[in-house]
């Protein structure tokens, strides 16, 4: 007996424990599993302990993943107004903006009459290779119609015609000199993005080139560029930033170098976690004793302001225009597994006189930052330089002694107001109703054949003008709904005659005759052709 309970004893008391465990556990099981008993558990945040708490104990069951969703732009936005959260399903098309080129078939389109058009063809793009022209219908995607007003919208369109590379889609297409429908299957390919949109010379001097971004491609765009601008003997430069909104900092100072010479100080930034990191010049750009002109204004921004300070801190060429956007924090991306990513701001820039050009921001008040375009033209800043306060608390020196202000923007060494000689009701109508745009498309539509035959924009804009197209838009923006004002029409003429001209000659030759076309009647671009004609591209 003895013996036996020697052997059973121990096993009895190792179930009764182990019984006693499970017992209770039962009975006095935590809460959920970021509590203990009604405690939160301190290892844990509170973000944590939140989501575990509702996804445990909520009455109804809650799609955590969605919550998170909802939850993080959230948090971001109690930061700076450039951070940004990015969804996995918009990562893609962020990301194609800057990285040079995307999967398509290689067309660019416009929605007329709720009908996708081809505007043009990517020369050497998969759609040409098959045929497609400029002036083509697509009514069908793979065999399924693709027409009308709750069927097509730009995002359905590209959702459509974009896609990986390799993979195939059929597009069904009317055209005036067909019968019936014809098909095509394309194999969509990578279609550039191109970020200069056009290089062509003023005059026989003058070399004018237009940036739109900042992008991995935009440096070899910019030297291809400048390039075609030598070779047709420019010696003086306007470089358009207008519009541009930024990109990629190190592109940004590639193409600043070609105009510094060696040793100059282009831009440095700094943050809590990232020390100083100066961009010095090496000495190797191919410009740098030639005259440079910077266009900016209220929409240039981040990249395009770096370039406009360093070009002027150094005192190396004039700055043309209105005062930037004033975006001085760097950002950098960090993926998250499952495909989304966080934009985060993780420095401040400084220009070479160790000015932040960064506008003035509370954390958390995006709304009031976005209004700050909208305060200044309310002040009259875009129609007068008296109207632009400079903080002189935040004064710099140039590297020859003239003076800049930090605190908010780039502000030009020439200004120049907006125009709005011309600006009437009527103008403002047709433009907003995109109905200039639609009438010169119609038109370049329709007469094709005789427009190809002008193979420069000044042919093509020499034979528009004898046409007298004003009447014949005029009627057309009748029949649109805008009633004609005659008074307003003449005010306007000069807008409307360039307007038409140059959307014409888009649509045949591109923006090769476009900016030629539409740049004659800018001031601030006029201004720089005067500044340069008289040798005035250095600052005095």
């Amino acid at each position: 007996m003895n013996k036996k309970s020697f052997i059973w004893l121990p096993l009895i008391i190792a179930l009764s424990i182990v019984a006693g465990i499970v017992i209770g556990r039962k009975y006095n099981a935590p809460v959920s599993p970021a509590t203990q008993g009604n405690t939160l558990l301190p290892s844990r945040n509170k973000i944590d302990n939140l989501l575990d708490i509702i996804d445990a104990q909520y009455v109804d069951t809650v799609d955590i993943k969605e919550m998170i969703e909802g939850i993080v732009p959230q948090i971001i936005d109690e930061l700076d107004p450039h951070s940004a959260y990015i969804p996995a399903k918009d990562l893609q098309s962020v990301n194609e903006e800057l990285e040079g080129s995307f999967s398509g078939v290689g067309v660019q389109f416009s929605i007329l009459s709720d009908t996708v058009t081809v505007v043009s063809v990517v020369p050497g793009g998969p759609s040409e290779k098959m045929g497609i022209m400029p002036g083509d219908r697509i009514v069908e995607v793979n065999d399924t119609a693709f027409v009308g007003k709750d069927m097509v919208s730009n995002d359905k369109v590209l959702k459509k015609l974009r896609g990986p590379k390799g993979s195939k889609v059929k597009l069904g297409i009317v055209r005036s000199t067909a019968s019936e429908i014809l098909h095509f299957d394309i194999t969509r390919g990578d279609i550039p993005v191109h970020s200069v949109d056009v290089a062509f010379m003023a005059n026989r001097e003058i070399g004018y080139i237009k940036v739109n971004k900042f992008g991995r491609t935009t440096y070899n765009e910019f030297l291809t560029g400048l390039a075609k601008l030598k070779n047709n003997n420019a010696s003086k430069f306007i470089i358009d930033l207008r519009g541009n909104s930024g990109g990629i900092l190190e592109i940004a100072i590639n193409m600043i170098n070609e105009f510094l010479p060696a040793g100059q100080l282009i831009v440095y930034t700094e943050g809590k976690a990232f020390p100083r990191n100066e961009a010095v010049s090496n000495g190797t750009g191919a410009f740098k004793h030639n005259q440079v002109v910077v266009l900016i204004d209220e929409w240039s921004a981040s990249a395009s302001e770096i370039f406009a300070g360093a070009i002027q801190d150094n005192d190396r060429g004039m700055i043309i225009g209105r005062r930037s956007f004033g975006k001085g924090l760097v950002q950098t991306q960090l993926p998250f597994s499952d495909g989304s990513a966080l934009r985060l701001t993780i420095a401040r820039y400084y220009t070479p006189s160790g000015r932040s050009i960064q506008k003035e921001y509370e954390m958390g008040h995006g709304e009031d930052y976005e209004k700050d375009l909208l305060n200044r033209f309310m002040h009259g800043e875009f129609d007068s330089a008296d109207s632009i306060k400079q903080n002189d608390s935040l004064v710099y020196k140039t590297l020859h002694g003239r003076t800049v202000y930090g605190g908010g923007g780039i502000m030009p060494d020439i200004f120049v107001a907006r125009d709005t000689i011309g600006i009437t009701t009527y103008l403002n109508d047709v433009v907003n109703k995109a109905l200039i745009y639609q009438y010169a498309f119609k038109y370049a539509d329709e007469h094709r054949d005789k427009l190809t035959e002008y193979k420069d924009y000044k042919s093509m804009q020499r034979y528009l003008r004898s046409l007298n197209l004003l009447n014949d838009f005029t009627a057309y923006a009748t029949a649109k709904g805008v009633k004609r004002n005659a008074k307003e029409i003449k005010e306007s003429e000069t807008l409307l005659n360039n307007y038409i001209e140059s959307y014409i000659a888009r649509n045949i030759i591109g923006d090769e005759a476009f900016y030629p076309i539409i740049l004659s009647i800018d001031k601030t671009y006029l201004q720089a052709i005067d500044l340069l004609n008289a040798d005035q591209g250095f600052p005095q």
